[in-house]
């Protein structure tokens, strides 16, 4: 048994040790946090539980004592997050069975949350405000924006190399620490690295943008970013055109709703937005789906109708 850690240990100390140990430097600090979050989280609820304690109901009541706050998605993330360091214990031998086995996850049904996008003409009457200056502005990021679906920290990483004006095609490999004190780090997830077509008239204009800009510098970093400042400037635009006022992830929305509308399948757009899976997509646009899926029925109806 290693040093220092024994069967009466406080749970909450074992797996503040276990963060420190297995997760500090190699995942990102926002996922660092939800880590940490969590640890504070088995203070508040069970300061006093020892590791020879943690059974399958006491962990069971943990969770359901969590659930009382949050919405199941926020448990089962809980549950994850404890669940690595409860097995690597197992293995230890400080518990002698696997506490999580058969964990019933429960929580708060979850908020309605009414999703912020533009349709095409109000899109279209924001693009037509936009100020294009010839040097680099927070317009320009806003159309890039509009019209790729990236995520804000995604478009804060661009930098020249990654447009292949040729091909017509925009690469997306990295994120800009915009959190923290800057830098690149990595994607979301795996999936979020890809290339995705641009239309003609963005390759026009960033060609002429980037010329002669560093190949490996943000196009869009000078100094400290917040997310606040770009939706600030994005909120004063949309008032000014009078449209309804939606953030830059809201440009993300609207750049997928309009895809689903014109037709575009959902594996294709889940692989422009760097969705981990389809059911992402799916879940994320539920009410855009089910207004296609009426309109189907419609269409199938008329067919059929035709058919006698």
């Amino acid at each position: 048994m290693p040093k220092g850690i024994n069967k009466a240990e406080l749970f909450c100390d074992y797996y503040a040790k276990w963060i420190d140990v297995y997760k500090k430097g190699a995942i990102r600090e926002v996922t660092m946090n939800k880590y940490l979050m969590t640890c504070k989280w088995l203070v508040k609820l069970v300061p006093d539980l020892r590791m020879e304690e943690l059974d399958r109901i006491t962990y069971q009541k943990l969770l359901n004592e969590y659930a009382e706050h949050h919405e199941k998605q926020t448990v089962m993330d809980f549950h994850h997050q404890l669940k690595g360091a409860i097995l690597d214990a197992v293995d230890e031998g400080l518990i002698f069975r696997d506490p999580t086995r058969k964990t019933i996850i429960k929580g708060k049904p979850p908020q309605i949350k009414k999703m912020k996008y533009l349709n095409q003409f109000q899109l279209q009457t924001l693009i037509s405000c936009l100020n294009l200056k010839e040097k680099v502005n927070w317009d320009y990021f806003i159309l890039l924006a509009a019209k790729t679906g990236m995520r804000f920290s995604e478009t804060l990483a661009l930098t020249p190399s990654d447009f292949d004006f040729k091909n017509q095609l925009l690469s997306i490999s990295k994120t800009w620490d915009y959190k923290g004190n800057g830098g690149f780090l990595a994607t979301k997830n795996r999936s979020s690295v890809r290339s995705i077509q641009i239309d003609w008239q963005t390759v026009i204009r960033f060609s002429e943008l980037v010329k002669g800009f560093p190949q490996d510098k943000p196009i869009f970093v000078d100094g400290k970013v917040y997310n606040s400042t770009v939706n600030d400037k994005l909120g004063r635009m949309c008032r000014q055109c009078k449209i309804p006022v939606i953030s830059i992830h809201g440009l993300r929305h609207t750049h997928a709703s309009l895809l689903l509308f014109t037709g575009v399948s959902i594996a294709s757009v889940a692989r422009r937005l760097g969705h981990s899976s389809i059911n992402t997509t799916q879940k994320t646009y539920l009410h855009i789906i089910q207004e296609l899926e009426n309109k189907d029925i419609d269409l199938v109806m008329r067919l059929l109708a035709g058919l006698s």
